[in-house]
């Protein structure tokens, strides 16, 4: 529950004497390349070591763009360090030469940047937060899309998915700083070739920079930058103990009540939090009145609050004294922006005794947008009939005769007392059976006593005694003062009963829950989560609860609580799959399978539903009340949490395994790869020589065609490693197709003897970019593969053409075609019928896939239409400088 903010709140507090002991990190947000984040970087980074701040290079990307570089030339440059990788020599950010430098200000470019293996952390931003702990500021840059919690909504409007993010809580801490441009000129500045040289304008680059893309990614970019703004802001206010709404993001909150139409402002809020883009909430205040609902009004909060859960809402039920009180607190505390209220038709009477929650809303809240949406009984008979029906107490004959116990005694204390204290004393002892009724029953039978206070005494000590007559004028003012005294007092007694009782059911709710998520922690496997669930929640809930999980196919019960809990009838199971497949509540109490005897629950998270919760219904109804249904969808939202706790960590344990057996495998591979490679070369040689000394002998075509086989198996498993392993990483080069294709004819000469080679690749085909290693091995695979499945002294067709704004290559065979699934030939292992003939490893098309996809060229496979297999490589055009 959200509490006013009256006070510093500790949290923020603790946060802002964290931030006191690091540095400050800004990040110069830009929604694509070529917006000018550098550029504002270095520009402002001249501008505080003009201003007297020490201010050193970490590393900066200039990407040769002049006006660049003139602003890193007065910085000081940290020298960059040097690692060896591979055989190449390539250069990252010198982590400890900055920290033992410790400028005040360090310019670290790029965020979202992968070290070189070697490197201290394999992220930038990791190296960021060394710094940031080491009490150093940074200024860094970042594009929109290399954000974690946006990568995938980037990727499915843009096409392309970045591999190199960094994580949301990295603006936690973060000044964030827009940089923004335009989409027109962004793409202006594309044209000029100021954001990419033009031998590496793409087509990918050219539809990544399309107006509809940049549009889309400048909004995130913005929006991005005020939820940080905006959460900066709200946990400055709450450090410092400043009330008020400040809108700098909008925060909905609706308030459910228990009338019929509650689910209709559920969804209005719903709508309109996603028209803002908001995070929103739902709230009920409870308040002494809501002990009166019947069982109807009670079960519409606790739908209304279970479909405000399920369409994504926070969900809370507040104790209050009153409505307005509890809903102007928790607006304060939420900072809520848009509130959401019902407006039903009230009598006066009702209005005139409990007020208008609107009307009341609209003076108090200074800043709240509040939207009215009609709800309520059309009729207007004013609240649910129950809130007219005495509260429980007052239907207890115990009470009653307690009551009239206590006047009893009090009669008699006032006889003794009268002697002593006259008889103009005695009245104010009948304010104590008032106190102690209010106290104990509530302020109804507190106004009852006060009433029957003033009648008894009455009747027992104002003359005429015995009588309900009254002869003194100034003894009829005293009966009606004490009256008035007693139900005054009764009121106040009344009202701090129910404050109370409020405070200690919510405590008690709060420390269960806390008990609950502790006994949760203490366990870390299945059982013993699953035994804990189950008996945690028969000890808060008290009904039998069952857990299920999925068992060779079928849903099936684990644990239970008590044990001896009934087993589950066909019906029980039928309702628990339901709730198993379609993450839905069924059973008893609800809209599906309502036959069953239980009740389930399904245990859902982003994971999807990982378990089921049973929980047994009491004659047919539903097992759990709705005054405890927000206590039940807390502990369900915990017990969630925990499987989703346990499932990560078996997925951890298994990535583990995962990875050292493919670290295993690669070293076996590639050890072997490179052992073999030896004696391999050896045997060519030897090959070589005796074909000089006898050109003529029969075996030397099949010594060599041997060779090659072995030399090509090799070097496809040697690729596959640096596949799996991560390894691949182009150098890309301006190609001639024609040179590209011939070259790997000719090293192929041998395997293609007795194919005709239909060679269409026109000389004057634009050049390709590309990494000439990679497309030489794609394309001996592809044509080793045309030999393999093709017709022995069949045709090969390598054609070449320009369409649009691509190069295509198709490599074509007159074999027996690839089958329904062309895309099965690109997984690892995957062998035609052809393969046998020449022992083919499977592997050659995968690993033409995998290298395509790291130049970012695309590799598809299709049925001929004259029959055979079809591979088509496309490749982006490298435009011409005027036309970048």
């Amino acid at each position: 529950m959200n509490q006013p903010r009256d006070r510093p709140s500790p949290d923020a507090l603790l946060r802002a004497t964290r931030r006191e002991r690091r540095g400050k990190l800004k990040i110069f947000l830009g929604a694509a390349p070529g917006v000018g984040k550098t550029y504002e970087m270095l520009r402002e980074g001249a501008e505080r070591m003009r201003g007297g701040v020490d201010v050193v290079v970490g590393v900066v990307e200039t990407h040769g763009r002049a006006e660049t570089q003139a602003l890193v030339e007065p910085l000081e440059i940290l020298p960059r360090r040097a690692i060896d990788y591979r055989g190449h020599r390539l250069e990252e950010m010198d982590l400890d030469a900055l920290l033992a430098r410790r400028p005040g200000l360090a310019l670290v470019d790029e965020l979202a940047h992968t070290n070189v293996e070697g490197s201290r952390h394999p992220k930038r931003w990791q190296d960021v937060e060394e710094l940031l702990e080491a009490g150093i500021d940074v200024y860094s840059t970042l594009n929109i899309q290399h954000v974690e919690s946006l990568n995938d909504v980037v990727a499915g409007f843009t096409r392309v998915r970045v591999r190199e993010t960094v994580p949301d809580g990295i603006f936690d801490d973060a000044e964030v700083e827009v940089v923004d441009l335009p989409p027109d000129e962004l793409i202006e500045r594309l044209k000029a070739g100021k954001v990419y040289i033009p031998a590496e304008a793409t087509r990918a680059l050219d539809r990544f920079f399309s107006k509809a893309n940049l549009s889309a990614l400048r909004e995130m970019a913005l929006r991005r930058a005020a939820q940080s703004v905006d959460a900066s802001m709200l946990d400055h206010l709450d450090s410092q103990a400043i009330t008020g709404t400040y809108a700098g993001g909008e925060r909905v909150l609706v308030a459910v009540s228990e009338l019929p139409g509650a689910d209709a402002l559920v969804r209005a809020g719903k709508r309109l939090a996603d028209a803002m883009k908001a995070p929103w909430q739902a709230v009920f205040i409870e308040t002494p009145r809501a002990a009166g609902f019947d069982a109807a009004a009670k079960q519409r909060v606790a739908d209304s609050l279970r479909l405000a859960a399920s369409l994504g809402a926070t969900i809370a039920t507040v104790p209050a004294t009153g409505v307005v009180d509890g809903l102007r607190t928790h607006v304060a505390g939420m900072r809520a922006t848009q509130l959401v209220l019902g407006k039903s038709v009230r009598s006066w009477w009702f209005e005139l005794r409990h007020g208008s929650v609107v009307e009341a809303m609209l003076r108090g809240c200074e800043g709240l947008a509040v939207h009215v949406i009609p709800a309520g009984e059309a009729h207007g008979a004013g609240p649910p009939r129950t809130s007219a029906r005495l509260p429980k107490e007052a239907r207890d004959p115990t009470a009653w005769g307690v009551i009239a116990g206590l006047l009893g005694l009090t009669i008699a204390l006032g006889y003794a007392a009268e002697p002593w204290i006259g008889r103009g004393g005695t009245d104010l002892l009948f304010l104590l059976p008032v106190l102690v009724a209010a106290a104990r029953y509530g302020l109804t039978l507190g106004a009852v006593t006060a009433l029957l206070a003033g009648i008894v005494y009455n009747f027992f000590f104002l003359p005429p005694l015995y009588t309900f007559s009254i002869a003194d004028p100034q003894s009829l003012l005293t009966v009606f003062v004490l009256i008035g005294v007693a139900t005054l007092v009764a009121n106040l007694a009344g009202r701090l009963k129910a404050r109370a009782t409020l405070g200690a059911r919510s405590a008690h709710e709060n420390a269960a829950i806390a008990a609950f998520g502790q006994a949760l922690a203490r366990v870390s496997d299945w059982e013993g989560t699953s035994q804990t669930v189950c008996d945690e929640m028969h000890r808060l809930l008290g009904v039998p609860v069952i857990l299920l999980y999925e068992r060779s196919g079928r849903i099936a019960r684990v644990s239970a609580c008590p044990d001896d809990a009934a087993a589950l009838g066909p019906l029980d199971q039928a309702a628990a799959e339901w709730a198993w497949s379609r993450g839905e509540v069924t059973g008893v109490g609800s809209s599906t399978l309502v036959a069953s005897e239980w009740q389930f629950h399904p245990l859902q998270t982003a994971l999807g539903v990982l378990a089921v919760v049973g929980l047994a219904g009491r004659d047919g109804r539903d097992p759990i009340g709705p005054d405890r249904a927000t206590l039940l969808s807390t502990l369900l939202g915990q017990a969630a949490l925990a499987h989703e706790r346990l499932r990560l960590e078996d997925e951890l344990r298994e990535i583990a395994t995962l990875r050292e057996r493919d670290r295993l495998r690669a070293a076996l591979l590639s050890s072997i790869g490179h052992d073999l490679r030896t004696p391999l070369t050896a045997a060519a040689a030897a090959v070589d020589a005796v074909a000089n000394e006898a050109p003529d002998a029969p075996s030397i075509p099949l010594a060599r065609a041997g060779v090659a086989r072995l030399r090509h198996f090799l070097d496809d498993l040697i690729g596959m490693v640096r596949i799996d392993s991560g390894q691949i990483e182009p150098r890309f080069e301006a190609i001639d197709l024609t040179d590209a294709v011939a070259s790997a004819v000719h090293d192929l000469k041998h395997q293609l003897r007795g194919h005709h080679l239909d060679f269409a690749v026109p000389p004057d085909l634009p050049l390709v970019r590309a990494d000439p290693v990679l497309l030489h091995h794609i394309l001996i695979n592809l044509l080793s593969n045309a030999v393999v499945h093709g017709v022995e002294g069949g045709r090969i067709a390598v054609k070449g053409s320009r369409v649009q704004d691509e190069i295509r290559l198709i490599v074509a065979d007159d074999g027996p075609g690839l089958g329904t699934d062309a895309d099965r030939v690109f997984g690892q292992f995957q062998r035609g019928d052809g393969d046998d003939r020449s022992g083919g490893s499977g592997l050659g098309l995968a690993i033409a896939k995998a290298f395509a996809e790291a130049m970012a060229a695309r590799l598809t496979a299709a049925n001929g239409a004259d029959g055979g297999a079809t591979f088509t490589l496309n490749f982006t055009l490298i435009r011409e400088p005027d036309a970048a």
